[in-house]
């Protein structure tokens, strides 16, 4: 993110694989929103070794292959049964994310079954395994199972964290996106508003989560057929994750489809063929070619190109 550092000592991780450590020293810093917006990844990304901190940052940035490789060796290192549920959980996030939802329940279950050996049912760690299960079940279509682990997922955050607390923004929003999936637009409307005043409380204002927040508000305008407010939002969550993310980064791909989708849904065909292109093409570097995205953004282009 436009940050310059030293490197200061570069080993090889394991002889097996080709996994080096590379040792940083960060030279300038004079960005304050940019700082702001480090110290919150940071936070997010602590985790109990450095290494894991690695691939929790290389899956925020939608590094899902090489977060895949580091997990994967990470899990041949694991010493015991805490530690093999809690690689099994970032495994299934990976699968998640390169559009294998069966691979993805499966691991997050295996993650699961541990757990449940050692944790009660109210423990924060299982609200984020029945959150992820129930994104893979919406992601599959399955909503009635999908709303059913979100709530379950609810019931515990709701009872963890503060009235203002991200993880409480990131359960709203996505029970809002199953309702808005559903078609239950005033539903979805109320868990993303929900959703959108803590994250503009808690995060800073170039936050990606915020952007997640203005898309989503945005997909349900334009499923309410108000494209010029779908456009509004739509606009916001771009500016944000051109800022924020790497330019090859899903999210920013998906800001580029809506946004095309939308001028499409306005009659504006130019615009949204230069939009679903941009999209395709960040789309085709940062995901695999099966994914579900990558054929609806084609199939977004097959339509426009008719009209024109």
């Amino acid at each position: 993110m436009h940050t310059v550092f030293r490197i200061d000592e570069v080993r090889k991780l394991d002889k097996k694989s080709p996994l080096y450590q590379v040792d940083l020293k960060l030279t300038s810093d004079d960005d304050q929103q940019l700082r702001r917006l480090t110290d919150r990844i940071r936070q997010e990304t602590s985790g109990s070794t450095g290494w894991d901190r690695v691939g929790q940052l290389l899956l925020k940035i939608g590094q899902f292959d090489k977060a895949e490789e580091l997990y994967t060796a990470l899990l041949g290192q694991a010493s015991n049964d805490c530690a093999k549920a809690y690689i099994y959980h970032q495994l299934g996030w990976v699968k998640q994310g390169q559009g294998q939802y069966k691979e993805a329940a499966s691991f997050y279950e295996k993650s699961i079954e541990i757990n449940r050996k050692s944790l009660p049912e109210d423990d924060p760690t299982l609200a984020a395994i029945y959150n992820n299960i129930g994104q893979v079940y919406k992601d599959m279509g399955d909503y009635s199972k999908a709303l059913k682990f979100y709530e379950k997922s609810h019931q515990i955050v709701e009872k963890a964290v503060s009235p203002n607390h991200p993880n409480l923004a990131t359960s709203y929003n996505n029970i809002g996106g199953v309702y808005n999936d559903m078609g239950d637009y005033s539903k979805a409307l109320e868990f993303y508003e929900k959703s959108l005043k803590i994250r503009e409380k808690a995060l800073p204002s170039n936050h990606p989560d915020l952007a997640t927040s203005y898309n989503n508000i945005g997909q349900v305008y334009l499923g309410m057929g108000d494209y010029s407010k779908a456009l509004e939002f739509y606009e916001k969550a771009l500016k944000i994750n051109e800022k924020a993310l790497p330019p090859n980064h899903p999210n920013l791909g998906y800001s580029y489809n809506n946004i095309g989708t939308t001028y499409f849904g306005k009659g504006d065909y130019s615009k949204a063929l230069s939009f679903l292109e941009k999209a395709l093409s960040i789309l085709q570097k940062s995901l695999p070619s099966t994914h579900s995205l990558i054929k609806a953004t084609k199939d977004n282009i097959d339509h426009v190109k008719k009209k024109i």
